[in-house]
C-alpha cells in the first residue's frame, strides 16, 4: 500500500481526518500521509488496513448507514481486547479509541496488524492437509474454552454485562432487532422467536462471550497457532453454551461451502461437542437450544445486512446474496428445536 490522497479512500474513512486526529491524540505515531484500505471479508463492522509506508493498523467502524441499536459498539470492542491483552486468549494490541463521530463520521479504533491468514475460503483452506486441519479445529476449542475460563473479575470485565437472566434477553433483544429490520415477510421466524422463549434453559455460570466465534474470525499464524481472534462487536458476560451454540451453527452448516469438513480433516460437529465438553467439564446436554438461537441470531443479522444493502449502504461486495440465506436459516432454527436434545 503507497500513501494517497484523500479523495481516493474508501468509503467510511478519511485519511486527512484521521492523520490529523491521530497527530493531536498521539504525536510522532505517525509519520507521512495515510493510505487506507477496506479489508474484504467482513460484512458487518468495517475494516481497514491503515498505512503511512512506515507502520500499519487495523481501523474498525460501524457500517454505514441502517445499523442495529447496540450491535456496532467500538468502545465495547476495544475494552474486552485491552482486558484479555496478556490472558490465555490471543487477541490484537490496542492503540486508541475515538467516541468522536466528527472525525470520520461515526466511532472507531486502532488495532495493531497481526500477522497470518484467515480462513475464509475453500481455497485457503485445501493448503492444510488433514493433519494441520484437525490440530487447528481443536485449537480453535482451545482457546474458546480458554475465553470461558477467563477470572472476570481478574481482568477487569465483571460490570461488561449481566449475566442474570441473560438468554432470555437475548431472545427479546434478537427480536427487536428483527422488528427494527423487517422490511418483508420471513415465514416462521415469529414461530422460531415464540419457541425460543418458550424453552429457555436454566444459565448455571457466567463466561466472557465472544459473541460471534468461528474460524474466519481467528488470524492463524504460520506455526498452526491462533495468533489472534478479531471481531469482539457482540462480547458480553452470559452463559457460556451460546458461544458454542452458535460456533456449531458456523461448523456444521455455513462452513461446508469453505472445505471445513470431517472429510477434509476438521473434527465433525459432534467431535467439536465432546472435546469441548472434554476440556471444560461443562454438561452440553441442552446446546441444542443455543444452536437454534444461533441459528435466529444469524437470521437477524443477515437480514440487517441485506436492509443496508438495498439502501446501498453496504462497502464490498457479496451482500446480495445475504437476503436469500435469511429463510434457510430459519427453517435450520426450526428443525434443530424440533430434534430432540
Amino acid at each position: 500500500m503507497t500513501p494517497r490522497s484523500a479523495s481516493a479512500d474508501p468509503p467510511g474513512v478519511d485519511s486527512t481526518a484521521l492523520r490529523e486526529y491521530l497527530d493531536r491524540e498521539r504525536p510522532g505515531m505517525v509519520d507521512g500521509p495515510l493510505c487506507a484500505e477496506l479489508i474484504v471479508g467482513g460484512r458487518s463492522n468495517l475494516t481497514y488496513l491503515v498505512t503511512d509506508g512506515r507502520g500499519s493498523w487495523v481501523l474498525r467502524r460501524p457500517p454505514l448507514g441502517h445499523v442495529l441499536a447496540t450491535a456496532h459498539d467500538m468502545g465495547r470492542e476495544f475494552r474486552v481486547m485491552s482486558a484479555l491483552a496478556g490472558s490465555a486468549v490471543p487477541v490484537p494490541g490496542t492503540v486508541l479509541h475515538c467516541a468522536d463521530d466528527a472525525v470520520l463520521g461515526a466511532p472507531f479504533y486502532l488495532m495493531d496488524k497481526v500477522d497470518g491468514t484467515v480462513y475464509r475460503s475453500a481455497e485457503q483452506v485445501a493448503q492444510l492437509g488433514p493433519q494441520q486441519a484437525r490440530e487447528l479445529s481443536s485449537t480453535l476449542v482451545d482457546v474458546l474454552a480458554d475465553l470461558h475460563a477467563v477470572d472476570i473479575d481478574a481482568v477487569g470485565l465483571a460490570d461488561f454485562g449481566r449475566p442474570d437472566g441473560y438468554l432470555e434477553r437475548q431472545v427479546r433483544r434478537w427480536r427487536g432487532q428483527w422488528e427494527k429490520s423487517r422490511s418483508r415477510e420471513v415465514p416462521g421466524i415469529d414461530e422460531l422467536a415464540d419457541r425460543l422463549a418458550a424453552t429457555v434453559p436454566q444459565s448455571r455460570e457466567a463466561a466472557v462471550l465472544h459473541g460471534d466465534y468461528r474460524l474466519d474470525n481467528v488470524v492463524v499464524g504460520a506455526d498452526g497457532r491462533i495468533a489472534a481472534v478479531l471481531d469482539w462487536e457482540m462480547s458480553t458476560l452470559g452463559d457460556p453454551l451460546a458461544d458454542v451454540g452458535l460456533l456449531l451453527v458456523y461448523w456444521e452448516t455455513l462452513s461446508a461451502q469453505a472445505g471445513v469438513t470431517a472429510s477434509n480433516g476438521f473434527l465433525s460437529g459432534a467431535e467439536v461437542r465432546e472435546y469441548y465438553a472434554r476440556r471444560t467439564g461443562r454438561d452440553l446436554s441442552n446446546v441444542d437450544w443455543h444452536v437454534a438461537l444461533g441459528f435466529y441470531k444469524l437470521a437477524v443479522v443477515a437480514e440487517g445486512i441485506y436492509f443496508r444493502h438495498t439502501q446501498g449502504k453496504t462497502v464490498g461486495e457479496g451482500f446480495e446474496r445475504f437476503g436469500g440465506m435469511v429463510a434457510a436459516l430459519v427453517d435450520n432454527g426450526l428443525g434443530t428445536l424440533h430434534t430432540p436434545t
